[in-house]
């Protein structure tokens, strides 16, 4: 049976009030969603998502209008204030009518074309070089019924990065899919383990420890906020060939992603006493490190570009700027409890961000990777770096307005992981083939996101082309990066090989 397509949709409570000025639909922009509007971090979040089947454009249609609609963030200008000298005027929420003829676009493409997934690049780096207008809610969508290596058809969700971070936007969007096994079920996120809290019964010994652990939480929280300030005042990190030049916030993207298997991030994961993120972190700690050393080799008059010699400079720094779902700290629900409907999910942008050094050295032992990235996550976990962060931008806002109050630009890159479903899913009926999330319009050339679906991880490059021009070797040094852990797990004997 074929949906009818359906008239724009009114989303207010009710018809009269579309645009009444109440103080619910007027509260104003809060103000990590305001830093995502300043010239050189002006964010767009793209999810592209790959479809196994063709795409019905109706049914599509018809299916927003009773989910994502339901939202009021998706149908809410954001409109400002009278202009103040000292803060630039302030962004507020303002519901609206919503035509969806002005956020959905199908365009005609032809199904015989040569070289399907460069058009499908090509067509979202073309986002990146326009914005959506203030006059209409920040979204829309593109679908694509053109056959990729890897997908029936392609739907591209462009939010900007103001209407909600990353972990609120994957809640909202699980709670339109259902499980592809199971119709009716909602699909499930995978949920991390938490420690058995330490029994107050116990003696001298415990009581110390719990205390010096505190200490230690303090003290490195005093230590990283202090190395925040001097970064965002003077400390910059090296000048390499994959740092960006002040302004590189306002340059198109080239948004490239590869796929790899989750059990083989699990496998290393389990062998280290890790945790995926670790994993991760250590397998771009080793890609970065493999894809300077390749392009200060080629600067070398000698061929150093020659397999094994190592032509990186000594004690480069390179950080990330990696951001951190600060939900947990505020209290507020988990996400398998908001994802029962998509008006429940709360959007925002509960985030802060910490400073996460990578290590840019060839090692003969690739765990080594592993273990830096696994050392520096603990370290960053006794820290309260990333709630001071959040409340540092937000006092700033309040002191000194947005010109101040910004994201770091002094680091090499942004980093950022999401867990998506734990297994596969299904969009209004359409089963999904994957899900590669990233942005465009942060202050550096380069973003890696990683992002969990079913048995597989996502790994998701956005990169300015005159900074990073070979974005594919880079997913290449990434994928092989893996392969190089993963055997090394198995030949240390860290594991059962014969199980793999």
């Amino acid at each position: 049976m074929r949906t009818r397509a359906i008239k724009p949709i009114q989303t207010a409570k009710n018809v009269e009030n579309v645009l009444s000025s109440t103080v619910e639909d007027q509260q104003p922009l809060s103000p990590m969603a305001r830093m995502f509007h300043e010239p050189d971090s002006n964010v767009y979040i793209i999810i592209i998502i790959g479809f196994q089947t063709k795409i019905n454009p109706e049914v599509m249609r018809a299916n927003l209008g009773n989910t994502l609609l339901k939202h009021p963030r998706f149908c809410s200008l954001q409109a400002s204030s009278v202009p103040d000298e000292k803060y630039g005027g302030q962004l507020k929420w303002v519901r609206t009518e919503v035509d969806l003829d002005n956020h959905v676009k199908f365009p005609t493409i032809d199904p015989n074309m040569d070289f399907p997934d460069m058009y499908v690049e090509d067509y979202v780096s073309n986002l990146s070089t326009t914005k959506i207008s203030m006059s209409i809610p920040m979204w829309d969508l593109h679908l694509l019924n053109i056959k990729t290596s890897n997908a029936e058809s392609v739907g591209i969700l462009r939010v900007h990065h103001s209407i909600g971070d990353g972990t609120s936007l994957m809640s909202l969007f699980m709670s339109f899919t259902r499980k592809a096994s199971d119709p009716e079920a909602l699909p499930t996120l995978p949920i991390s383990k938490k420690q058995k809290p330490c029994s107050s019964s116990g003696g001298l010994l415990q009581h110390f420890i719990k205390l010096f652990s505190v200490l230690l939480i303090y003290w490195n929280t005093l230590v990283d906020v202090v190395m925040f300030l001097i970064t965002i005042f003077f400390l910059d990190d090296t000048k390499t060939p994959l740092k960006g030049p002040s302004g590189v916030g306002s340059t198109p993207r080239r948004i490239v992603h590869r796929t790899v298997s989750l059990e083989d991030v699990k496998l290393v994961k389990n062998a280290m006493n890790a945790t995926i993120n670790d994993v991760m972190v250590g397998v771009t700690q080793a890609a970065l490190s493999r894809y300077l050393n390749r392009k200060y080799g080629k600067n070398k008059k000698d061929g150093g570009v020659a397999e094994g010699n190592c032509n990186l400079p000594k004690n480069i720094r390179l950080r990330a700027t990696s951001f951190v779902n600060l939900r947990p700290y505020l209290g507020n629900e988990g996400v398998a409890e908001k994802t029962k409907s998509s008006s429940n999910v709360r959007l925002g942008n509960l985030i802060g961000y910490v400073l996460f050094p990578f290590t840019i050295a060839l090692r003969e032992d690739a765990l080594d990777y592993v273990r830096s990235a696994k050392a520096t996550g603990k370290r960053k976990k006794a820290s309260l770096e990333a709630l001071c962060t959040y409340f540092m931008a937000r006092t700033f806002l309040k002191l000194f307005g947005t010109k101040l109050a910004s994201f770091p630009t002094q680091t090499t890159l942004w980093f950022s992981n999401v867990a998506g479903p734990s297994e596969e899913i299904t969009l209004y009926g359409h089963q999904v083939a994957y899900i590669a999330p990233t942005c465009f319009g942060q202050p550096n050339a380069l973003m890696i996101h990683v992002v969990s679906y079913a048995n597989k991880m996502n790994i998701i490059l956005s990169v300015d082309e005159g900074i990073v021009p070979d974005p594919h070797q880079l997913c290449d040094d990434l994928e092989e990066s893996l392969k190089l852990i993963k055997h090394a797990v198995i030949y240390k004997g860290l594991v059962d090989f014969r199980v793999y």
